[in-house]
Formats: C-alpha cells, sequence, structure tokens
C-alpha cells in the first residue's frame, strides 16, 4: 500500500520501509511521528479513501543537506557576491501506512479518572463556599 503525503510544502510517495529526507520537523532520532496529511492513498494501481489513514514514521537522524551556492554578479559593474546554504532535515523512516487505531480502553480509563476528578473538585469548592458563610456570619 502507498501513500501520497505533504509535508514541508513538498509531496512524498511514501510505502512502508521506504527512507525519505523531508524539511526539519521537532522530534529526536528514534521518535515516532505521525504524517496526517494525506492527499492520496492506493494499493497497486486502485486509488483508496484516506479517511482516518495515517502514515506512522521513524525518525532515523536530524541532518543538514548539501552546500548550495549562489553567486550573483553583474558584469562590468565590480558586483560580486557569493553565498552559501545548508538546508535542515529530517531522515525518516515508514513504518506503516494504514488505518488509525482505535483505542477502545484508553477513553473507558479516561473517563473512569473524570469521575472521582468530579467528585473531589465539588467537595474543594464547597468548603470555601462554608468559609465564606462563616465569615459573613
Amino acid at each position: 500500500m502507498f501513500a501520497i503525503v505533504r509535508t514541508g510544502g513538498k509531496q512524498y510517495r511514501v510505502a512502508a520501509g521506504d527512507k525519505i529526507a523531508v524539511e526539519k520537523l521537532s522530534g529526536e532520532a528514534g521518535d515516532k511521528i505521525s504524517l496526517g496529511d494525506i492527499l492520496l492513498a492506493g494499493d497497486g494501481d486502485k486509488a483508496q479513501d484516506v479517511n482516518g489513514l495515517t502514515v506512522s514514521a521513524e525518525i532515523i537522524a536530524q541532518e543538514r543537506g548539501e552546500k548550495v551556492i549562489v553567486f550573483k554578479k553583474r558584469r562590468r559593474h565590480n558586483y560580486r557576491r557569493k553565498q552559501g546554504h545548508r538546508q535542515s532535515l529530517t531522515l525518516l523512516r515508514i513504518l506503516a501506512v494504514g488505518k488509525e487505531e482505535k483505542k477502545a480502553a484508553a477513553p473507558k480509563a479516561e473517563k473512569a479518572d473524570a469521575a472521582p476528578a468530579a467528585e473531589a473538585a465539588p467537595k474543594k469548592a464547597a468548603a470555601p463556599k462554608k468559609a465564606a458563610a462563616k465569615k459573613e456570619a
């Protein structure tokens, strides 16, 4: 399965196992990231729906590209400018192209954690109200 993703203003055709160099992304070597802006996906020569699709990748390294020399000159005017540029790049290894994994257990745990927090919040709010009532009396 392949996908066409957009990152850093450029588009890349990726499949599982590919290595690509993209514009600098935040993160360190070994971090796993998800490329979310998927333009097209397919298997073989057939296109598929991109809703719910993600491309997961691992950062291999943070590097700098080759030096590009920018040289400007205007003849007979003694005008010469030389400038170099090295672009910061992130090397990625594409791990998988596929559907998002739904985590059914995680929302239940959040609801269970939210209930005790909700009970604790009114108790904290009730204590200052009682203290304020004592001050008024």
